[in-house]
């Protein structure tokens, strides 16, 4: 295989005993492989009210050996997000970052909407990600990460609550036959679908996992244990995914 990635999301920490627990048996498994993985991308809400408690908690969990990759979600506050976990100096811009990967390109984007559920990738986010994508060697593999999904998944809920305008991305992908895959968050449920004649990857929640329709009438099953998604990318750019859940 060329890449090995695992991928987690919604992790939601608020301090609780729940939560922590469960953010670290995830991190503990991963830390533990006999192969290690090249990288972890973490694919939004990361804290559970945006508080720099909540990042400081989650900077503590998620140190690794390997790279972790971060972006936000509808729950994280970009300025506590860029200061309490990345370090850096308080930002309200959108978070969007290009890493290199063993020689693939992962690029992590902000579809966080400042005070709403919904998402989007506005127009600065766009620019950046077709300028990007166009500076790379076209023969550079290319993953791109954001948190809400592209595509219904089936649920009322999460329907209302998924990607604004998700045809201005993939006229955008149109553009880019490098990018292999999008990998997104936000759904509570592991998924899997096509968007732009990609695959469209969801990974499961860590905190909980959301019933369907057909499973009954409550929105939660906290009953579940955390998931994570592996994904290994072939060298003819075919990407796989494993789900796997952490009891």
């Amino acid at each position: 295989m060329t890449l090995l990635l695992a991928q987690i999301s919604d992790l939601h920490l608020d301090g609780s005993e729940r939560a922590t627990r469960r953010a670290e048996r995830v991190m503990d498994h991963l830390r533990a492989l006999p192969h290690p993985v090249d990288a972890v991308l973490v694919t939004g809400d990361i804290a559970d009210h945006g508080e720099e408690a909540e990042y400081e908690q989650a900077a503590r969990i998620l140190t690794a050996p390997f790279p972790v990759l971060t972006l936000p979600g509808n729950h994280d506050v970009r300025t506590a997000y860029r200061k309490a976990l990345l370090g850096e100096a308080p930002d309200d811009a959108p978070f969007n970052r290009l890493y290199d990967i063993s020689g693939t390109a992962v690029l992590m984007c902000d579809s966080s909407i400042p005070g709403r559920d919904e998402g989007r990738l506005d127009a600065a986010t766009l620019d950046w990600l077709d300028t990007t994508l166009a500076g790379l060697p076209r023969d550079t593999p290319a993953l791109v990460a954001f948190h809400h999904p592209p595509v219904e998944l089936h649920h009322p809920f999460l329907d209302s609550i998924m990607l604004e305008q998700p045809s201005d991305l993939a006229t955008l992908l149109k553009a880019h036959p490098q990018v292999v895959a999008v990998l997104t968050g936000h759904a509570h449920t592991a998924a899997a679908s096509t968007f732009a004649g990609r695959p469209l990857i969801i990974a499961p929640a860590v905190t909980w996992t959301l019933r369907m329709p057909w499973e009954g009438n409550d929105l939660t099953d906290r009953d579940q244990p955390p998931g994570i998604a592996f994904h290994v990318l072939h060298a003819d750019g075919r990407l796989t995914t494993h789900y796997r859940v952490v009891v």
